[in-house]
């Protein structure tokens, strides 16, 4: 029973190493600084994201809204099913060096697995709607999701109007930081005002990652 125990604690040790070694020498990893980027005729993003009953949850870092049956994001020929979509602060992503307050990730997932983000970059502005009414809605604890039956919600009202936009390859931004992550990072941002932003903030502490080397990566942008 002892060595079996001493052979689960090397295991988890040398899996912990693993993962802290990927993310600090991976090469493939995100977010990045997009600075210069290869112009080329990308498929259009397909936005097949239907309304949904409002259900989200406080996990401590962030607020998440997800979704069980709500559409899909399709690309060429490729559909990605939507799974969620939550906040960072400051923007981990940044377009010409220029850091954004928040960022929304929606994550995607294909039937074969793949995992897809799309990075929303806010500027301050106009109040936006959405974020009042997730924001006002926020769990108090973490306690897994909230289910608000009178209220539906679309991750079409979180897009912005024009759907320009950069990829490239990626990872998960946290432990395991594990690669192979599609990353899509809209060319627009849209607008939240510097109330909404405070009332973020007195809830979550930033929550985001530094950029990371690009390291060969080609960026490709939509033309």
């Amino acid at each position: 029973m002892a060595n079996k125990i001493l052979a689960l604690l090397v295991s988890m040790l040398l899996a912990n190493a693993c993962s802290a070694s990927l993310c600090e020498s991976g090469l493939r990893q995100s977010p990045v600084d997009i600075r210069s980027a290869k112009k080329q005729g990308l498929p259009p993003l397909v936005f097949g994201y239907r309304a949904e009953t409002l259900r989200m949850a406080n996990d401590g870092h962030t607020v998440r809204v997800r979704f069980k049956n709500a559409g899909a994001l399709t690309i060429g020929t490729q559909a990605y099913r939507l799974q969620q979509f939550h906040f960072h602060t400051p923007g981990g992503d940044r377009i010409a060096g220029e850091e954004f307050p928040m960022v929304a990730h929606i994550l995607h997932k294909s039937a074969s697995g793949q995992l897809l983000a799309i990075v929303v970059p806010f500027r301050l502005g106009a109040a936006n709607p959405l974020l009042s009414r997730v924001f006002s809605r926020i769990p108090p604890q973490q306690d897994g999701d909230h289910v608000y039956a009178s209220e539906t919600l679309s991750a079409l009202d979180l897009l912005p109007r024009e759907k320009g936009y950069f990829r490239y390859s990626g990872s998960l931004t946290a432990s395991p930081c594990t690669e192979g992550v599609e990353w899509i990072v809209m060319r627009q941002p849209v607008e939240l005002s510097a109330a909404q932003l405070a009332q973020y903030k007195t809830r979550f502490a930033d929550n985001i990652r530094a950029p990371r080397a690009l390291n060969q990566r080609v960026v490709l942008e939509s033309e």
